[in-house]
Parts: C-alpha cells; sequence; structure tokens
C-alpha cells in the first residue's frame, strides 16, 4: 500500500533545493509551516491563498513537518540567517534615500 503522504509530498533534487515540496509544485513542506506557525494561517486560509494545491496537500506537508522535525527546522533557520546575512550585507535602498534626504533637510538652515 502506498503511503498517502507520498501522493502529496516530492522531493527532487536540484527543485526547490531538493527540499521536501508539494507533489507538482513549488511550495515547500517549510513554506507551509512557517504561513501555519509563524503567520497564523489556517490550513483552509492557506489554500484561499495558494487555490492550486488542496486542502490535503496542506496537511500532508504538516504530518510530514511532524515526521520530520529537525530537518525541517534546520532548514527554516538554515534560510532566516540566510536572510538576516543578506539584510546586513546588502542595505536598503529606501532606507538609505530616507537617510540622506533627513541629513540633507537637517542640514538646512531653520526660519
Amino acid at each position: 500500500m502506498e503511503s498517502v503522504i507520498a501522493e502529496h509530498i516530492e522531493i527532487t533534487p536540484g527543485i526547490c533545493g531538493g527540499r521536501a515540496r508539494i507533489a507538482g509544485h513549488r511550495i515547500r513542506v517549510q513554506d507551509i509551516v512557517v504561513w501555519s506557525d509563524r503567520l497564523g494561517l489556517s490550513p483552509d486560509e492557506i489554500v484561499t491563498h495558494y487555490p492550486s494545491i488542496t486542502l490535503a496537500d496542506v496537511y500532508a506537508a504538516l504530518a510530514y513537518y511532524h515526521d520530520h522535525l529537525e530537518e525541517i527546522r534546520s532548514q527554516i533557520q538554515a534560510d532566516d540567517a540566510l536572510v538576516a546575512q543578506m539584510q546586513a550585507e546588502t542595505p536598503s535602498l529606501v532606507q538609505q534615500k530616507l537617510t540622506e534626504q533627513n541629513v540633507r533637510n537637517s542640514s538646512l538652515p531653520s526660519g
């Protein structure tokens, strides 16, 4: 008998970095976990935002996550660290322009 999760979850080298994802999609299991845990979206809300996946896909992703907690948490932490590194190395252009504008405005004589 084939596993139900295997119908919904794929791991393919070269696609999504070889991470577990919804079969036929580029939505990773860790994406579902983040949307559920960090953003507080219910499975129904996730499907509403991403109608190309099914409710069964979302529940399969959550089941896969609970069967592979350390692996998925490690992937999420690695991605969080990469985002933090990129933010530190690449300052926001908007923030940079606002800072420059504030410097110019503060150097104007008041009156």
